[in-house]
């Protein structure tokens, strides 16, 4: 039984779960260790008929050089009604991210299907983010203070920028539910792999198979780069088989 409560940001039922389905960690130590993380999971599922990879023209990553693996913990953001001007003045917040965060446990991805135009997530809500134990965050919608993430050395692949704040032009009405990522759906619990190439969704009940046809592919494909360094023929390496 957990111990994790909510903050009461949000209604209790809108919190769909308090604590994310486990992985087992040799799974995800696996993940980490392939050379090319993005691209070699891209063609397993792709050989497993799987729909699950987000190109980074279309989510690229504010740090680049950075790489992440992690089980998704997910945030569902929708436009509000309110007219703006009174919702500054009265300081009414209905973003609720911080349940989020305070659900978070080392290692963990945070994952938020947002709203163009405003921040989804600030400077402040990624140093508690960071500080919780996530790795760093995909977010379809826009942010604020890139400076930041970049400062901090913490991950983060969104749709773009804005200075305007989300507090009074959005609402977070779900957490670890599903969500929609650039038209890929994404459960809680769901391994997010990520890298300057893109972003992969592993659905959780099949990573281990992704993972073993990703590392027959990340063999063959480290095994055909030694041979290129060595001076192999092209005819050779055309015909090699490598995976």
């Amino acid at each position: 039984m957990t111990g994790k409560q909510t903050l009461g940001r949000l209604a209790r039922d809108a919190v769909r779960m308090l604590d994310l389905p486990r992985l087992a960690p040799d799974i995800i130590e696996g993940y980490k260790a392939l050379v090319d993380l993005t691209g070699t999971i891209s063609d397993a599922m792709d050989e497993l008929g799987i729909v699950g990879v987000i190109p980074a023209y279309l989510l690229p990553p504010v740090n680049t050089g950075t790489r992440i693996v992690g089980r998704a913990l997910t945030v569902r953001n929708i436009q509000r009604t309110a007219q703006i001007h009174r919702a500054a003045l009265d300081k009414s917040n209905t973003q609720g991210e911080s349940e989020a965060h305070n659900l978070a446990e080392p290692g963990d991805v945070l994952v938020i299907e947002g709203v163009m135009g405003c921040s989804n997530m600030g400077g402040q809500s990624a140093t508690i983010a960071r500080r919780q134990g996530f790795v760093g965050a995909i977010v379809d919608g826009t942010v604020r203070d890139p400076e930041q993430y970049r400062g901090m050395g913490w991950p983060v692949w969104c749709r773009g920028f804005t200075p305007m704040t989300g507090k009074y032009r959005m609402q977070t009405v779900e957490v670890n539910g599903k969500v929609q990522v650039c038209g890929v759906q994404v459960s809680p619990g769901d391994l997010i792999c990520a890298d300057e190439a893109g972003v992969c969704v592993v659905p959780r009940e099949q990573a281990a198979a992704v993972l073993e046809a990703a590392r027959k592919i990340d063999a063959g494909d480290t095994k055909r780069k030694h041979d290129i360094d060595a001076g192999t023929a092209v005819a050779d390496l055309m015909q090699k088989k490598y995976k």
